[in-house]
């Protein structure tokens, strides 16, 4: 299903790293800063939605929608120190990535991340995490100016690799990125995170599946690719 792959694209987290529990950090540490009872926490919609935007639209829109801080910029700088110190200190390979990162250089296929992740902090994890050789460019949203409900992204990043899009194939954890991907005509893996939405719908999308209990080695212990 995944053969003649030339060109691999990777979300970063959730997909690379097991870094989603993030964002319960960042509620818990707003709580305390800005809420009397020291609670905070998004609707679970709102908590979706702001999965695949850049931090500062995230920053703004929980701003907006919530009153909280001084300002979405007010948020974004507390939200940054937060960040800097989980990604160069705490995060962690998600099983398998190590293994099947290896597997596809060693294969020579090209690799890229385009991540919702600014690019600071995507540089930050992958040299803490020990991953820089296997990437050929990274890309963020915050620098093409959307989020991955559209597809420009996807298509830079297909660009930078050189591949057509039909042997290129993009690594997610997002339901919403891989719709994305798989309208562009591009094959999909879809990677299960606890800490994600939307699995049923990312099972029925993704070329690939890697559910609860498998990791990426599934895809070279099966031959897929």
């Amino acid at each position: 299903m995944l053969k003649n792959i030339k060109g691999a694209i990777f979300d970063m987290d959730g997909t690379l790293i097991d870094s989603l529990m993030i964002w319960s950090i960042v509620w818990d540490k707003f709580g305390r800063l800005f809420c009397k009872d020291g609670r905070f926490a998004p609707s679970l919609e709102d908590d979706k939605e702001i999965r695949t935007m850049t931090l500062r639209d995230s920053m703004n829109f929980i701003h907006r929608q919530y009153n909280l801080g001084e300002s979405g910029d007010d948020l974004l700088e507390k939200l940054n120190k937060i960040l800097v110190d989980f990604y160069s200190q705490e995060v962690k390979l998600k099983d398998g990535v190590a293994e099947f990162l290896e597997y596809c250089y060693n294969k020579g296929m090209k690799m890229c991340i385009a991540s919702a992740t600014d690019t600071k902090f995507i540089k930050i994890a992958v040299k803490h995490c020990n991953i820089e050789k296997y990437f050929e460019n990274i890309l963020s949203c915050a620098e093409i100016g959307k989020g991955k409900d559209h597809p420009d992204i996807y298509i830079k990043a297909q660009e930078c690799l050189g591949t057509e899009r039909e042997e290129t194939c993009v690594f997610e954890d997002s339901h919403i990125a891989l719709h994305t991907a798989d309208k562009l005509g591009m094959k999909t893996v879809g990677i299960y995170d606890k800490y994600n939405y939307g699995q049923e719908e990312m099972e029925k999308i993704a070329t690939v599946y890697i559910p609860e209990g498998e990791t990426l080695k599934k895809l070279i212990d099966s031959n897929f690719i």
